[in-house]
């Protein structure tokens, strides 16, 4: 019959203390994953009801332009930007930057004078402007486009940016993308989402580790949103200069406390 060899004490409490330790690290974990919720095997299919259109809204900067098969409403109506009929610039420089929609909610738009096009979709704007435009030139097309669509990304994130979205949409998901993604330490499931809109500040939070913040009215980010990332407990410890030594002083406590009681107990 095999004897085992005879374990001391000091042995079996060091034994305890290594066990301890690994319970201890496998305790802080952070959840990384996106939509975890979403099974690996599982086809996850919703109709998407939460993308709305950009509203027109006071300090917005607008792109206009008018195209028609005559080339002098083109010149008059865009402010100077000539138009072929097929819609390209002809002397190939634009003079007319854009039109800031005002603290009332208008702009001064050549010959029509003042329009208010606040509260508006682009969509309805142009239906507007192709209305009025109509009484002085035959079959125009109306374009516009903002030129400010802006997107800022702060907090625990790799590149803390403000993005110009040229294609007007855009998702919270591509937002921390073009940010570089959140680091390590940003928290997933309290994204925070600030938006101005009518002159009311809105905020909401959503969790980015559960799918159904798929959708989420804020998962669909619009014109001048600001995604904060909040970061976790351990990375606000950590920023603190009073907290930088509390790990290491921590550690060594442990330790000390350990061989004391292992020394003392033989």
């Amino acid at each position: 019959m095999t004897v085992l060899p005879k374990v001391s004490k000091m042995q079996r409490n060091f034994q305890y203390f290594i066990v301890l330790l690994f319970f201890t690290a496998c305790g802080s974990g952070r959840n990384l994953v996106y939509f975890g919720n979403l099974k690996e095997t599982e086809t996850y299919t919703s109709t998407i009801t939460n993308k709305v259109e950009a509203v027109i809204q006071p300090d917005d900067l607008l792109s206009i332009t008018l195209s028609s098969l005559n080339p002098e409403s083109n010149v008059l109506f865009n402010n100077g930007l000539l138009q072929t009929p097929g819609g390209s610039a002809g002397s190939g420089e634009k003079l007319n930057e854009g039109y800031l929609v005002d603290k009332a909610g208008t702009i001064n738009y050549p010959v029509l004078g003042s329009l208010k096009i606040a509260g508006l979709t682009k969509t309805e704007a142009t239906q507007l402007l192709t209305t009025k435009i109509s009484q002085y030139v035959k079959n125009p097309i109306i374009n516009i486009r903002f030129l400010n669509f802006k997107i800022t990304v702060v907090g625990e994130v790799n590149h803390p940016t403000t993005l110009t979205v040229p294609t007007e949409r855009i998702n919270i998901v591509e937002a921390l993308g073009l940010a570089g993604d959140m680091t390590v330490y940003g928290k997933r499931t309290n994204v925070l989402i600030i938006r101005e809109k009518n002159g009311i500040r809105n905020t909401a939070r959503i969790d980015l580790t559960n799918k159904e913040s798929l959708n989420s009215p804020y998962f669909y980010l619009q014109q001048n949103d600001i995604v904060y990332i909040e970061p976790e407990k351990t990375r606000i410890l950590q920023a603190n200069p009073a907290n930088y030594y509390l790990p290491l002083i921590g550690s060594v406590a442990s330790i000390l406390s350990v061989l004391y009681f292992v020394f003392r107990t033989n």
